[in-house]
């Protein structure tokens, strides 16, 4: 296991993944932000390694998105423009040129690990499926504020990134196992390719393994946390990990469709 990254094999087809939950930068890099810690906090995905820990094939990113975001093309890993960062000013100073190739040496040992690590996957079995998890904020403006609800469902699901229409009793029945969970006596909004469609890293995966592989992003809002002080809700946290849990099962019975074709 690298200080980056945790990278952890067993015996299924189902990865998950937690690429964003890190938050730790490295030393030379600290006196150059021009954000505070809950700044960086409140872009990162916090708690979404817990999620990562159900399955026993897990990806968990220990750095920070902001010294190097592998769900980036490689020449948009490392924000230095406010376009790219929501228009943070991320840098209180230009990155040299050093500085620049030693977070983009994460970035690629990242991609090397991944690589071996899918191919022995793939060595094992036939098809892979991974729930890529991410979360979003959705009170930018303010605590009493909230995005419109119609444009920002409680769990995205972004499919962008697979031959959509092979992998259809999978991805349908995900969605059915999400939309059927008991969360406070009601059930989530779950949509496809609502607020987002899938990342660089899922593209990755898409554009090496093919329709062998089901890279499903799944973006929960933040509703199981305060987006602006980083505090969780640890029963919904709880409740959101009982529902990753349950919809294993039937997305693996489906995948036996998938296989008989």
């Amino acid at each position: 296991m690298s200080e980056n990254f945790t990278f952890q094999k067993g015996n299924s087809p189902l990865v998950i993944t937690a690429i964003h939950d890190g938050h730790e930068v490295r030393d030379e890099l600290k006196g150059l932000f021009n954000l505070d810690e809950a700044a960086r906090l409140r872009e990162e995905d916090p708690f979404t390694a817990v999620w990562a820990d159900i399955s026993e094939n897990k990806i968990i990113v220990h750095h920070s998105r902001f010294e190097a975001d592998v769900n980036r093309p490689r020449e948009k890993a490392v924000y230095q423009n406010p376009e790219d960062a929501w228009g943070l000013e991320v840098w209180n100073r230009k990155l040299s040129g050093e500085i620049l190739h030693r977070s983009l040496s994460v970035y690629d040992a990242f991609f090397e690990a991944a690589k071996v690590y899918f191919d022995e996957l793939f060595s094992e079995n036939k098809y892979v499926i991974v729930y890529d998890i991410h979360s979003y904020n959705y009170k930018r403006d303010g605590l009493e504020s909230e995005a419109d609800p119609l444009k920002n469902p409680e769990i995205n699901l972004g499919t962008q990134n697979m031959d959509r229409q092979f992998w259809a009793p999978v991805v349908e029945t995900l969605t059915e196992s999400f939309r059927s969970f008991d969360f406070e006596s009601r059930c989530l909004d779950v949509r496809e390719n609502i607020k987002f469609k899938g990342g660089h890293f899922g593209r990755w995966l898409f554009q090496r393994y093919g329709k062998a592989i089901c890279p499903i992003s799944i973006e929960f809002k933040k509703i199981f946390m305060d987006e602006h002080t980083g505090k969780g809700d640890e029963d919904r946290i709880n409740q959101l990990s009982a529902m990753i849990s349950s919809s294993i099962g039937p997305v693996l019975k489906s995948l036996e469709l998938i296989d008989n074709r």
